[in-house]
């Protein structure tokens, strides 16, 4: 703990002996707290599935194909590995990877508030602003995480299932396994980047409210609103300044000559935003009353 000391220019904060704030809430601490949650074990669950629910329902359905001559993205899953795993990214990008990043970062901080427990953490004591450090790090690290499995859990069964080849664009020509598989890579880490602010909006909402369902899902809402404003074309340019607007420009990294500017656009957008958030994040939660 502290005690205070009265020294010539007024009350002096002294530490305890061998007390030091960088070694509170270690992160592998609150990884371990995160990684013992339920909701952490359902949410890698339902990404783990999600291939196999696509390839049963290939199975039943039959081999997806183009209609009145147009070649989506879609249609080319079922000709290798790589393809089923960007179909898995293309058909979860808009809406379900933002619920493991809302649910990960909106629910952080305030859960602890809900059981009464974040008073206590702060009592130990943890310095806010090294609390709140520990959470975000973990809340992102295990948002990158699910983000990750589904294409890997998609390219092993995708692999099982059609074999291992390369990407078939549907622009036409194809990539090699190989670069495929980095091509990959990039989107997955793009799709992270352009989820940032999402992530920032929900650890903004979580030092805000008790309630961690609020905080989850406000981001969700917003995100939702988002995608909506977007698919209004009478905004015009305004839509650049959307991070929906840039949700699969990762789609130009797959082809055989890829364009970039899309997904720098994207990414500028996304980072300013979460940058926003978290810095309001942290003043929020530095100036809280906290009684729960």
């Amino acid at each position: 703990m502290s005690a205070l000391t009265q020294g010539t220019e007024g009350p002096v904060e002294e530490a305890a002996p061998g007390y030091r704030a960088g070694r509170t809430l270690p992160l592998r601490v609150e990884l371990a707290r995160q990684l013992r949650r339920r909701r952490t074990a359902v949410m890698f669950g339902i990404l783990a599935v999600l291939p196999l629910v696509l390839v049963a329902a290939f199975a039943i359905g039959g081999d997806p194909g183009g209609r009145s001559g147009q070649v989506t993205l879609m249609d080319t899953a079922t000709a290798s590995g790589p393809n089923f795993a960007a179909v898995n990214l293309f058909v979860s990008a808009g809406f379900l990877l933002v619920i493991p990043v809302a649910l990960f970062c909106g629910d952080t901080v305030a859960s602890e508030a809900n059981w009464s427990s974040l008073r206590y953490l702060l009592a130990a004591p943890v310095p806010r602003a090294r609390l709140l450090w520990s959470k975000l790090v973990v809340a992102l690290g295990l948002s990158l995480a699910a983000m990750v499995l589904l294409p890997l859990v998609a390219l092993a069964v995708g692999t099982a299932a059609y074999g291992w080849g390369p990407l078939h664009v549907p622009t036409g020509g194809v990539l090699d396994a190989g670069p495929a598989t980095g091509r990959l890579v990039v989107v997955v880490a793009y799709l992270f980047g352009s989820q940032l602010v999402t992530a920032g909006l929900a650890f903004w909402l979580s030092t805000k409210t008790d309630a961690p369902l609020g905080a989850v899902g406000g981001a969700v809402g917003l995100t939702i609103v988002g995608n909506v404003l977007d698919a209004v074309t009478a905004l015009g340019h305004w839509r650049d300044f959307l991070p929906a607007h840039w949700q699969f420009a990762w789609a130009d990294a797959v082809q055989p000559r890829p364009e970039w500017s899309g997904m720098i656009q994207g990414t500028s957008v996304s980072v300013t935003y979460a940058l926003v958030f978290f810095a309001l994040a942290f003043r929020s939660f530095a100036r809280k009353d906290v009684v729960s």
